[in-house]
């Protein structure tokens, strides 16, 4: 049995964090489902970068949208529609099966708009009716501003991925701003019945500071905020405040543990798939991760529900001279700043497409 499967049994969901046009027309995303134990998928601004300008694959597609009068981010949306709702009918069958709480994939919201609370609701809730799946999750970065058009996005039922999430804290205002969202709709008298995933990204931690402390603590710290966020979900899920909107008909806004391919070329390519093994969680990963725990990857049991040591850790970060605080802080804003950067290249690989398809013809 594959390590992929045995972490499905355990009860984690494994999601791929890629999407190309050439993993759904070859068949390999069919192959990752039927025999790696992929659930899902996850996709992000980088990686359609990267799909749209180191391929051929979409260039008559580009061509043929431009010749309709679409250009720069509308054009974007439509092609990767046109991916992603291919994707959710592959893992249509999951989603049903887990009646509605697993197969699931994913597509951002333009990440200009990560500050901006009223147009990231209504971009939400157009990308969401255009897609037209119950199993697609619109992402919306839990930012401050963010954190309002997600409880608007939930109340107006969209079901959200929420994003870029480095701490515990940051966690917790986006689990707040989900649980508002559904009592939104309790009070209206609406299903609470919207789902939702928070993305904690790990490896991050570990890249920001592998050579700024002592080797006992290199490659750490990304497991142990895995860890501490953990013991807040349980905390939440059991906490009076959800029991009660679960008595609604309310589902848990399931945890991710997204950035879970390994940064250190000296630690295992699989070091964050074994480590944050827990049961009703979410691992999404690279293909060469998940290719490598397929392979090679062992489990040893799952997540402390108390978090294990996860504190004794953070805090000999933070007698390293590792301010946490402000490390998540910046975290988001640069991760921010990376999606807009993979935007902005994106749309001009897009724009120089369109160039070279009018000069070809």
């Amino acid at each position: 049995m594959k390590a992929t499967e045995e972490l499905h049994n355990l009860g984690q969901s494994l999601w791929l964090d890629n999407i190309t046009r050439d993993l759904l027309d070859n068949g390999t995303l069919k192959r990752y489902i039927d025999e790696f134990s992929v659930t899902g998928l996850t996709s992000n601004p980088t990686i359609f970068e990267h799909a749209i300008s180191k391929s051929k694959s979409y260039d008559a597609e580009i061509g043929r949208l431009l010749s309709t009068g679409l250009s720069g981010e509308k054009l974007f949306f439509e092609l990767a529609l046109q991916d992603l709702t291919r994707a959710a009918d592959l893992f249509a069958p999951v989603h049903e099966r887990t009646a509605g709480n697993d197969g699931f994939v994913s597509l951002e919201v333009s990440p200009l708009l990560a500050y901006d609370t009223k147009r990231s609701v209504a971009a939400a809730a157009t990308l969401h009716k255009k897609a037209n799946r119950p199993n697609l999750f619109i992402k919306i970065p839990g930012t401050k501003e963010g954190n309002p058009a997600i409880e608007e996005a939930i109340a107006a039922g969209v079901a959200i991925n929420v994003t870029l999430l480095f701490s515990r804290e940051q966690y917790l205002a986006s689990a707040d701003a989900y649980m508002r969202g559904l009592e939104q709709r309790i009070a209206a008298g609406l299903s609470p019945d919207i789902r939702s995933v928070a993305s904690v990204f790990l490896s991050r931690w570990d890249g920001a500071t592998m050579e700024k402390v002592p080797d006992q603590l290199r490659d750490k710290l990304g497991i142990a905020v895995g860890q501490q966020v953990y013991k807040a979900y349980r905390d939440i899920l059991a906490s009076d405040r959800w029991q009660r909107l679960a008595n609604f008909g309310a589902r848990p806004q399931r945890l991710l543990f997204a950035s879970t391919g390994t940064k250190d070329p000296k630690a295992s390519d699989v070091l964050y798939i074994a480590a944050l093994a827990a049961p009703n969680t979410i691992n999404t990963m690279p293909e060469k991760t998940l290719l490598a725990f397929g392979d090679h990857g062992t489990l040893a049991g799952t997540l402390p529900r108390d978090g294990g040591d996860c504190e004794t850790v953070l805090n000999d970060f933070r007698k390293a001279g590792i301010d946490l605080e402000q490390l998540a802080t910046d975290l988001q804003s640069n991760g921010a700043k990376s999606f807009d950067e993979s935007w902005q290249n994106l749309l001009s690989a897009i724009k120089s497409k369109g160039k070279e398809l009018q000069t070809v013809s």
